[in-house]
């Protein structure tokens, strides 16, 4: 008796993998591993966890860079991306009655490592976690007299360079042509101390963009 059932269990256990590999090669013939390129706007700002009080309103950006999308199942992928990204904040106020304004802008090489979820060919949903390298920082000083532009050389250690960042977004698939939407926050403060020189913060963004794949 327990000779047959175990038999059975062979049999069985070969038979569904014999249907598993017929139909992983069925899907290997009708999907492939795509590569494209992609360029678009982000929108972003910044907030503290920690309720410091400033307040920073969202300035627009660029971003680009290239991706490539690899089956793993008819439902599941992964997809990397690796993308020049432009983030940062603007803020406005007033000293000795003249208005002023302040803007920075943070390029990173932002590396977000996707989990892929396709419930048909033209739609593509995203999570998964990124890292954020800081490459440069900008800041503009702007006033009726004169505009002020610092370049930060991070020599500063109460800066983070090195960021993890938690990202999501849905992709939609025309032939070859992929229009793309991401919201995403860091998961880590920039490292500041929360002073009018190093404000602490993280930054938030959302981000539009038109793709080509292969």
């Amino acid at each position: 008796m327990k000779a047959s059932i175990f038999m059975k269990a062979n049999i069985f256990m070969i038979t569904a993998i014999l249907m598993m590999a017929s139909n992983n090669k069925v899907y290997a013939q009708s999907d492939q591993i795509h590569i494209g390129v992609k360029a678009g706007l982000n929108y972003s700002n910044v907030y503290d966890s920690q309720g410091q009080e400033y307040t920073a309103d969202g300035k627009i950006g660029f971003a680009g860079g290239a991706f490539v999308s690899i089956p793993i199942t008819p439902l599941l992928g992964i997809q990397p991306e690796l993308m020049f990204s432009q983030k940062g904040f603007q803020a406005t106020g007033t000293v000795l009655g003249s208005d002023i304004s302040f803007t920075r802008t943070s390029t990173f090489l932002d590396v977000p490592i996707f989990l892929a979820i396709k419930p048909n060919d033209m739609l593509t949903l995203l999570v998964g976690p990124q890292y954020s390298f800081l490459m440069s920082q900008k800041d503009v000083f702007a006033n009726p007299i004169q505009d002020i532009v610092v370049q930060e050389d991070f020599n500063n250690d109460n800066i983070r360079r090195n960021i993890l960042c938690l990202v999501g977004g849905v992709d939609v698939n025309l032939s070859s042509i992929v229009l793309g939407a991401r919201i995403g926050a860091d998961m880590f403060n920039n490292n500041g101390d929360g002073t009018s020189t190093t404000p602490r913060y993280k930054n938030v963004w959302a981000q539009v963009s038109v793709g080509f794949r292969l």
